[in-house]
Parts: C-alpha cells; structure tokens; sequence
C-alpha cells in the first residue's frame, strides 16, 4: 500500500514486525521472575504498552528488537516491585514492624523449587534486588541504577535480602523434609 506524498510511516509498525517473536520471551523473562500468570500477564501488556508509546516518541528507539522489549520488561517488573515495596513498607509502620539489619553470608546449593517458593514469599524490595542481582546476573552498581539506590545502599539491602531469603528458605525446606520424611515413615508402617 503506498503511502500519501509527504506522510511518514507509523514508526509503531516496526513494533508489530517483532511481536510475535518477542511476546512469549516477553511473558516468559516475567514469568519466570515473578511466578504468578496474572501478574506475568498484566507486566506483559504494560511492557507493549510502554514499547508503543515509546516508538511513537521522536525519535523513535533504536534498534527495536526482542532484548530491547525485555529491558522495558524489567523496568515494569522493578517498578511493580517499587510499588509492592511502598505497599509494604506502609503496612509494617502501621503494625509496628520493622526487619532487624544483621549480616549473614550463605553459600549452599538450593533445591530450586524451595528456593522458587522463598522468593515468591520475600518483601517486594527483597524479591526485586535478589532478582535483579541472582537470576538476572546483574552487578550490584546495575542494580542500584535499576532501584533507584546507591551502590552502598543497594549492597546492604542484598545482605537483607539474602537473611530474609535464608530464614525462610530454612523453615520451607524444613518443612518440605519433614513432609517427605513422615510420607516414607507412613509407607513403611504399612
């Protein structure tokens, strides 16, 4: 179809050309980030949203591919947790709860499910910079750029993250060891 003399193309056709390739790598990175559908879902059609305002900006981004959908994916996810984060935080002054700063390094090998679990039940900044720095490979600096923190500040919320992470993570693998303990003890009585 040709065009009008004098009108430009609609930059946002660019985007439709990388859709199909990039909405399931889109709603996977999510996914496997967040581990709720719902959620997956909701950060996906804000990430495509958000690549269509932007590709209607001039000038347009440059090089619109998968990888650049996928950092706009982050931003929304980072921003969610932001969110969820402030949410929280509100909660806790209101009840009188504040977590208690102590360092405690860990170095383990985690059963990936467990560990799948924890995360999905951590605070929001927690789940954010464990994410960020863990599961996406992110340098700590790289991270604080993303949250909108220090480096220094982002250092000591990963020390945090990562107590909150392995006091929970301990109870749920407890848990979980005594659920199957207790299964092979059943089978054995009979």
């Amino acid at each position: 179809m040709e065009r009008p003399a004098g009108m430009e193309p609609d930059p946002a056709t660019a985007l439709l050309d990388v859709y199909d390739a990039a909405l399931p790598e889109v709603y996977g990175y999510l996914l496997a980030r967040c581990g709720q559908r719902s959620l997956a879902e909701d950060l996906t059609a804000e990430t495509f949203l958000a690549a269509v305002e932007a590709v209607r900006r001039r000038p347009p981004p440059e090089g619109l591919r998968t990888s650049w959908l996928i950092g706009v994916a982050r931003n929304k996810l980072v921003d969610h947790w932001r969110r969820a984060e402030r949410e929280e935080r509100g909660l806790r002054l209101v009840g009188g709860l504040w977590p208690d700063d102590m360092e405690d390094p860990w170095d383990v090998r985690l059963d990936a499910l467990v560990a799948r679990e924890v995360l999905a039940d951590v605070a929001a900044h927690h789940r954010a910079v464990l994410t960020l720095r863990y599961l996406d490979g992110l340098p700590v600096p790289e991270v604080a750029r993303l949250l909108g923190r220090t480096v220094h500040a982002t250092e000591a919320l990963l020390v945090r993250a990562r107590r909150a992470f392995r006091v929970r993570y301990e109870i749920h693998h407890d848990v979980r060891h005594e659920i199957r303990h207790d299964t092979v003890e059943g089978k054995e009585d009979r």
